[in-house]
């Protein structure tokens, strides 16, 4: 596997008329070498394949990275990369756009043409391998596992804090390495934002608990969201909020299929909550990529539009956010398989009223 994208990219550089590209987000190197530590970059030419990591790596880079030369980083990083583009006789040295403006700042001093190249690798990692997606499920399985354990927690009287410091050791617990990101728990008013952090409120009837969380297992995530309404007198308004953003997620993922712009897909979203009215209440987009990153492309949103393609894993999670009221967000994630989607995530999407 690590072959074949090493080829790609290889054949990418030519395509762009590069002599040399240099890679520094970390995940774009694990991507392509398979090292998994936090310091490393890699240069590559039409010919050679180099990565560079320090000492504290040297043991695991061996272990670790396939398909190419490594050497160990002594002294200032920015030094190395100007002697081997000498030595390699780089002309052209391609960069990832997404780097600093102060690690550009010393770029600058390399001996060749600087062009920046926009996701070239993210754009390799949209379509993901068998042994990914495979991970994937994993994370997913780690994830809702570790949701069904402390959802019996779930009730009138506990702190948003305490279920999402439980959810985190329950992730830990079935073998995620890391937390893809902080816990969203979020009840009653807090509802209403769509990021809203864990707070010391205590969970109280009638109110909707929006949870937004992840698993994580070979490096790569999962990114789920289920949200619960508690047990209370006149709940017709907020049942309706929950059927509604339902509805729109069942809407969404049926318009999945190979070739459909994603823009296309946040359209059928986004009609199905306009057209019952809630359309103000319904600002972010409907879904991103998930992989090594937790957002990754393909986004899925009115303003970006790309193509699907099979083997491409995404969420779909449209939501309806009404101060004062609360919020209710539905997050699954597919996979585009045999040009539509299956659903990678199994947790109950039906209203669950909690007494």
């Amino acid at each position: 596997m690590m072959q074949s994208r090493k080829k790609d990219i290889q054949r990418i550089i030519g395509l762009k008329r590069l002599d040399g590209l240099l890679i520094t987000n970390i995940k774009n190197i694990r991507y392509l070498t398979g090292f998994t530590g936090s310091s490393g970059f890699a240069i590559i030419t039409r010919d050679r394949c180099l990565f560079f990591t320090d000492f504290r790596y040297e043991e695991q880079s061996k272990r670790e990275v396939k398909g190419f030369e490594i050497a160990i980083e002594k002294g200032k990083r920015i030094k190395l990369i100007k002697s081997f583009v000498k030595k390699l006789g780089i002309k052209k040295l391609g960069f990832e756009k997404s780097i600093s403006y102060e690690f550009y700042e010393l770029l600058k001093g390399v001996p060749a043409a600087l062009l920046p190249q926009k996701n070239l690798v993210e754009d390799m990692r949209k379509i993901k391998s068998e042994e990914e997606i495979d991970s994937i499920k994993e994370a997913v399985r780690r994830a809702e596992g570790a949701f069904l354990k402390i959802k019996p927690r779930i009730k009138t009287g506990v702190k948003e804090r305490e279920i999402a410091l439980r959810l985190e050791e329950q992730l830990k617990k079935t073998g995620c390495s890391n937390i893809p990101f902080d816990i969203i728990v979020a009840s009653g008013k807090n509802s209403s934002m769509p990021h809203a952090r864990p707070t010391e409120k205590k969970i109280e009837r009638g109110d909707f608990v929006i949870i937004d969380w992840g698993g994580e297992a070979n490096g790569y995530y999962s990114d789920m969201t289920r949200t619960l309404l508690m047990d209370c007198k006149d709940l017709d308004k907020k049942i309706r909020v929950y059927n509604t953003v339902n509805y729109a997620r069942q809407k969404g993922i049926k318009s999945i299929r190979e070739g459909l712009k994603t823009q296309e897909i946040d359209s059928t979203v986004r009609n199905a909550i306009k057209k019952a009215g809630y359309g103000e209440f319904f600002g972010h987009g409907t879904g991103h990529g998930v992989g090594l990153d937790v957002h990754e492309y393909p986004h899925v949103s009115w303003n970006k539009g790309e193509k699907i393609s099979n083997n491409m894993v995404f969420t779909i999670e449209p939501g309806i956010y009404i101060p004062e009221l609360g919020g209710v967000r539905i997050e699954d994630m597919v996979l585009v398989r045999n040009g539509k989607a299956e659903l990678l995530t199994g947790l109950s999407r039906d209203l669950e009223i909690i007494k």
